[in-house]
């Protein structure tokens, strides 16, 4: 999820790269609310001009590049940008995840030419590999629906929001494998399963039901209060460091009932130290997109405290 931090001042110049797929345009549309001027996949030929002209004065500027930009070479891109003072950001996801974003909406990937997506994913990750490379700003949306993205890159590059660390609370499944980019991982699968109940199976942390179960666990109070007040106790340090993100993930087997239930409560609980976490649970079934969706863009699914 999270982003590497970003250099101290915002960058007047903003360079958008990364996967197709991977929620460039997305990015785009929220600088240019920001009040940001953006102008989308300028032939490489044009790139130098832009960059020696620079912002105007009254909005910075951010040109979106990636593999269908005219002219596209990744080495004379990054030449032309040791010229001038711009920054990268990269938006990155996971090859599965790109895949399900294109057969979502059933559009050809630019680069596959009339093979599987997969060859397409495999083919622009090399090409756009320097420009990973030399990213000051990484952001992988993997995990994260259209609203979470437009959030993180409101965080990144509001001007308001700038030094307030931006926090996500997630719950996941470890028979999925554990999230990538997690910077505090608690495993809740000490606590009592509800999924061998077959009453409690079908339901979610989400569902009182399931929340009353682990609260009778005895384990479960003495054990989240430590989680919390740990958590607590370091996020004045991770922001001391220049922290721009902190993930925070709790795992259990299935992802869908006691990792589910204490992130909640660890979202509620950063609410009232007065904290603005985004929640995302991993597992959980993902509510079908509203409105037009475009090729390879983010679908949007349940999160929220």
């Amino acid at each position: 999820m999270p982003a590497d931090s970003p250099p101290a001042d915002d960058p007047r110049v903003l360079i958008v790269t990364g996967m197709s797929g991977a929620g460039k345009s997305t990015a785009l549309e929220v600088l240019e609310d920001l009040g940001w001027e953006t102008i989308d996949n300028a032939p490489v030929r044009l790139l130098e001009g832009l960059l020696a002209t620079g912002p105007a004065p009254d909005a910075p500027l951010a040109i979106g590049v990636d593999s269908r930009t005219r002219g596209y070479d990744p080495q004379a891109i990054l030449r032309l940008l040791d010229k001038g003072n711009a920054t990268i950001l990269f938006l990155d996801a996971s090859r599965p995840t790109i895949e399900r974003r294109y057969n979502e909406t059933r559009r050809p990937h630019p680069l596959a030419r009339g093979r599987p997506v997969a060859d397409g994913v495999r083919a622009e990750r090399e090409l756009l590999e320097p420009l990973r490379s030399r990213a000051e700003i990484l952001i992988d949306t993997s995990d994260f629906a259209v609203n979470e993205l437009q959030q993180v890159i409101r965080n990144q590059f509001d001007g308001e929001a700038r030094g307030v660390m931006t926090l996500t609370v997630s719950s996941f499944g470890f028979a999925r494998g554990m999230p990538p980019l997690a910077d505090l991982v608690f495993d809740m699968r000490f606590l009592d399963n509800p999924h061998w109940d077959p009453v409690l199976r079908p339901l979610t942390g989400l569902d009182a039901a399931i929340g009353a179960h682990i609260e009778r666990d005895p384990a479960y109070s003495p054990a989240f209060a430590r989680i919390r007040d740990l958590v607590l106790e370091l996020l004045p340090h991770y922001a001391a460091q220049g922290r721009a993100y902190l993930a925070i993930a709790f795992g259990c087997t299935g992802g869908r009932h006691r990792s589910v239930y204490a992130a909640e409560r660890l979202a509620e609980a950063l609410q009232a130290a007065g904290y603005d976490p985004t929640v995302i649970h991993r597992n959980l079934p993902p509510v079908p997109a509203q409105g037009d969706a475009r090729a390879g863009e983010l679908t949007s699914r349940p999160g929220g405290a």
